[in-house]
């Protein structure tokens, strides 16, 4: 039964820990299988990348984008073999679209776990590592971190790449002009300006090749009509045709994340229950920004799994 009132939002890059999702695993083995699944899928052993191996191997692009999705999806299916409870919309924030596309039944999870490994690479190679950057501005708005990006670009570019709430924006672009932006940034007043540590400028022109490349991958690959309604980064809007969800999932990596709108359109349409399914709790600080009124939660272990349940009267 879906819930008229209830959102899932999965989280993308930058949510990633070591041992992240230990205490589920220990408790639900449906986390194992998962994550067996994927791992069985690339050949790589993504459990003892997560558990064992170093902070500096997890934050590669190239196995945090498999982890993240994995490790949302192994959130999901715990949550729908304990409850027939269902979100009447869904996000994800970056990389997130893709788990929930997956928990959409919109595409198979080994096409995903696959494609965005694949991506991973892609995102790489179109960017050396030390030619991009990304940075948070905190404390301006919107329309004065277009103009400092604006500003900054010359010979090289930088723009927003993450709208994630009032009064912060994520830039990316070449390192150079990402550097005069954040300079340029303090001096118009931003309360904070942080450089990310990732090691590709992502959602902006750079990786127009690399999405290029990932829309002949989409090509090969199923995508079916989403069986809960899936608001999109671009243009935080709902697409139902396979052809309008590959297109999306294409101009993703080279367009920003519109994630206050996405929250906004979400609560238009009557969400007023907002569910962060994933390790971490970075979307439930932004959308608590974004929504003040709603009530925003986030399952990233046993414990607050049990909780959110009990919210909704499970």
């Amino acid at each position: 039964m879906q819930l008229s009132n209830l959102a899932f939002v999965f989280p993308g890059q930058g949510s990633q820990s070591i041992g992240m999702l230990n205490e589920l695993a220990s408790v639900f083995p449906e986390v194992n299988d998962i994550f067996q699944h994927a791992s069985d899928a690339l050949n790589i052993d993504l459990w003892s990348i997560l558990t064992h191996d170093s902070a500096q191997q997890l934050n590669q692009t190239r196995y945090t984008q498999p982890i993240m999705l994995a490790a949302g999806v192994a959130v999901w299916t715990i949550w729908t073999k304990h409850t027939q409870l269902r979100p009447s919309l869904m996000a994800g924030h970056s990389l997130g679209e893709y788990t929930a596309l997956v928990c959409a039944d919109a595409l198979e999870f080994t096409d995903a776990i696959k494609l965005v490994a694949e991506r991973g690479k892609l995102m790489q190679q179109a960017v050396p590592e030390g030619v991009g950057k990304m940075a948070a501005i905190l404390g301006l708005d919107d329309a004065e971190v277009i103009a400092v990006c604006n500003e900054a670009s010359a010979d090289t570019f930088v723009s927003a790449a993450n709208f994630n709430a009032p009064g912060q924006v994520v830039i990316a672009g070449h390192q150079d002009a990402v550097e005069r932006a954040m300079n340029l940034a303090k001096e118009k007043g931003a309360k904070r300006v942080i450089a990310i540590p990732v090691s590709v400028p992502s959602h902006c022109l750079l990786m127009q090749d690399a999405a290029e490349r990932l829309a002949d991958q989409l090509s090969n690959i199923t995508i079916s009509r989403p069986t809960i309604k899936l608001i999109h980064n671009v243009d935080a809007a709902f697409h139902e045709s396979p052809d309008s969800i590959r297109l999306c999932v294409k101009e993703q990596l080279f367009k920003p994340v519109l994630w206050v709108d996405t929250i906004t359109a979400m609560s238009t349409q009557g969400i007023d229950t907002f569910i962060e399914c994933g390790p971490g709790k970075v979307l439930l600080g932004l959308n608590k920004r974004i929504n003040k009124e709603a009530f925003h939660g986030a399952i990233h272990d046993s414990e607050t799994l049990k909780a959110i349940m009990e919210h909704i009267n499970v």
